[in-house]
This record gives structure tokens, C-alpha cells and sequence, in this order.
């Protein structure tokens, strides 16, 4: 039986492989092994994901840790790559767009080994995100591109690449989403540290804000940082807001000694259901997340995004997500708007219906028969 290696080692690697474990073990034709890169390591950042979403646990825990983008690559590019020299897999695929997705890609092409690429395709124009390049080197040399919308099939057309290898597949993550908000249904949501706000902030119709921000552009500097918390602080006077907050943009808000004031309540990193449970409910959400961006359009969720660009053009030309840039006047403007009853609804676009990670399983059986 030919066997794959799924790659996961960030936050949102865990989402995007868990339907894609659940549709392997249904279609029973093709063996796996799940890779755990330890790209992110503490546990509130990836143990809590695998129970959560039902994922077996890693048959590989490679324990990259941290350091500099090339240290972190270098360093999950020689385990995997003795990895493979020990056990070779017949195919492995990659998710997204970290620092784990192009260090194995080319650790597996390097040993000639052909490569999937779940998400393939998206592209911000922005040379100065990390993971525009990842995702511009991983696309480079991949076999097999799973796209999750139409803007992928123009950039790998773009760039070259044969109509044979490109299969529009939707979205693994709102695979996850719709399985996991079905599961919210029946579960207990009143240990979740996020409840107490919710619950407080819906009595009698209440509404509230989500924030997330990590991207560095963001909050790796005061100049940056300083507007955009004014911007939050003046739509948390109309709207209370709850913030989980980032490791990394903790650490920034206490460095550049800013206070966001008592109408945005601060917490740490949310499990995903927990957040799911927040989020799903929320007025608007404000962030400047590539996933959050793509499923609070399949929720109709209200999102603001801030940041000058998206490499997730649907959602803005089909889906509820307006680009707001980073202007804080553009940022309070599109809340407001929101509040007054006018933010942008969309729909959910072509094949997110749950069913992407099948259709990568298909193609997978196929070109491995």
C-alpha cells in the first residue's frame, strides 16, 4: 500500500490536516503517517489541537522549536530529511504556508520524492511576509497543487504550471470548520475560558468584537502598533472587544508599554473550539489572520482585515471580509459600519462545502496507483 507523509507543525497546519486524516482512514486505499515538525511546541499552541479535532497523535514528533526563519528551516529540513532516508514515503503532502511547508517540501524533492501542495496557488504581492515566500518556493517545486480558489489557478497558470497537476479542490480548512461547528452543537461550551464574555456580553442582545493580530508587520514595532491599538480602543468605546492574544504580540504590547484600556479584554491563545465557540457569534472580527479571513467568510461572520493586501482575494470579492488596510481611521470606518447594520455579508465561494479533503484523497489514489 503506498503510504504518505502528512506534514503539521503550526497552529493552523493541525486544522487543514485533520479532515484530510479522517477522509485517508474512509478511503482505507492509502497508508499515512502524520509528521509533527514541532514547529510550534508549547502545548497551548499544538497538543490541544490533535485532541480537539479528533487527529491520531503524531507517529513522528521531530521537535524543531524555535529560532531565526532559517535556523527553524534548516533545522526541520535535516530531520526530515534523515526521516525519510529511514522509512522513504511514496508521496508527502504539505499544508499551507509556514516555515514546515518549505523546509520538507525541499527536503523531499531533494530526495525525489513527489510533493502536494493544500493551498496551493495563493499569492499577497508582498515579498515582505515570510510566507510569501514559502509559499512562492514550495509552489516552485511541488507536484501536485490543490487549490482553494480561483486566484491559485491563475498564478500557478501564471507561473507555468501544467493544467494537469492544478486541481481545484476547495478548502480543507473549512472542511475542519464545518465538521468541528457541528460538533459545537452538541458540546459542553461552559468550561470554555471564553464563555464568561460571551455569556456577559449577549445578555439582553448584546454584541461584541474578536481581535487577532500577529502578522510582524503589525506588532513587531511601536510605529506600527501604536495606531493600530488606537484604532481598537476607539471601536471598543461602541463595542466591547475580546482580544487572544499572540505570544509574540504580548511580549510587544508590554515592550512598547501599550494599554489597549478596560473595554478590550485580553486572553491567552484559545484552543480551537473554544475560539470557534467566540468568534462565530461576534459582531465583526477584526485580524489580520489569512485563515480568519477565509472562515469567517464561510460563517458569514463580518471580518475586517488589517493589512495593505490578501493572498484571499475570494473573500473579499465573494465572502464577508472587507481590506481595510491599516489606517485607523479605514479600520474605525468599516466597524462602524458594521455596527450600523451595513457590513459586507458575501457568500461562502465555489466547493467550500465540506467536502476538499475527499477530492484531494481522489486525486492522491490516483497519481499513486
Amino acid at each position: 500500500m503506498k503510504r504518505i507523509y502528512l506534514v503539521a507543525g503550526a497552529r493552523p497546519n493541525f486544522m487543514k490536516i485533520a479532515p484530510i486524516v479522517r477522509a485517508l482512514q474512509a478511503h482505507g486505499g492509502l497508508a499515512f503517517k502524520i509528521i509533527h515538525t514541532g514547529q510550534h511546541y508549547d502545548r497551548d499552541m499544538n497538543d490541544v489541537f490533535f485532541e480537539e479535532l479528533g487527529i491520531p497523535q503524531p507517529d513522528v514528533f521531530m521537535a524543531a522549536g524555535g529560532g531565526s526563519h532559517s535556523q527553524q528551516t534548516s533545522k526541520i529540513m535535516i530531520a526530515f530529511e534523515e526521516l525519510c532516508q529511514i522509512e522513504r514515503p511514496d508521496a508527502v503532502l504539505v499544508v499551507g504556508d509556514v516555515n514546515s511547508t518549505l523546509a520538507c517540501s525541499i527536503a523531499a524533492k531533494k530526495l525525489d520524492i513527489p510533493v502536494g501542495h493544500v493551498e496551493a496557488g495563493l499569492r499577497s504581492g508582498d515579498m515582505t511576509m515570510p510566507e510569501e515566500i514559502n509559499r512562492l518556493v514550495t509552489d516552485s517545486i511541488s507536484d501536485w497543487f490543490f487549490v482553494t480558489e480561483p486566484s491559485g489557478i491563475a498564478h500557478l497558470k501564471k507561473e507555468g504550471k501544467p493544467d494537469s497537476a492544478i486541481h481545484y479542490v476547495g478548502h480543507v480548512m473549512v472542511d475542519n470548520l464545518l465538521y468541528q461547528a457541528e460538533k459545537l452543537i452538541c458540546s459542553d461550551t461552559f468550561s470554555f475560558e471564553t464563555n464568561t464574555f460571551k455569556a456577559a456580553h449577549q445578555v439582553n442582545g448584546g454584541q461584541y468584537g474578536v481581535v487577532t493580530l500577529h502578522r510582524p508587520a503589525n506588532v513587531d514595532s511601536i510605529e506600527a502598533m501604536v495606531p493600530i491599538g488606537e484604532a481598537l480602543k476607539q471601536i471598543a468605546h461602541e463595542l466591547p472587544l475580546i482580544f487572544p492574544v499572540h505570544p509574540r504580540t504580548r511580549g510587544n504590547l508590554e515592550k512598547f508599554g501599550i494599554n489597549l484600556g478596560p473595554n478590550i479584554t485580553l486572553m491567552g491563545p484559545q484552543a480551537y473550539m473554544a475560539f470557534l465557540h467566540l468568534w462565530k457569534d461576534a459582531a465583526v472580527v477584526l485580524t489580520d489572520s489569512g485563515g480568519l479571513q477565509e472562515e469567517t467568510t464561510a460563517l458569514g461572520v463580518p471580518c475586517i482585515t488589517i493589512r495593505e493586501n490578501t493572498e484571499r482575494p475570494v473573500t473579499v470579492e465573494e465572502g464577508s471580509n472587507v481590506l481595510a488596510g491599516t489606517d485607523p481611521a479605514r479600520i474605525v470606518s468599516e466597524a462602524r459600519k458594521v455596527l450600523r447594520g451595513e457590513g459586507k455579508q458575501g457568500r461562502r465561494p465555489y466547493l467550500w462545502d465540506g467536502k476538499a479533503a475527499e477530492r484531494i484523497v481522489e486525486v492522491l489514489a490516483r497519481e499513486l496507483s
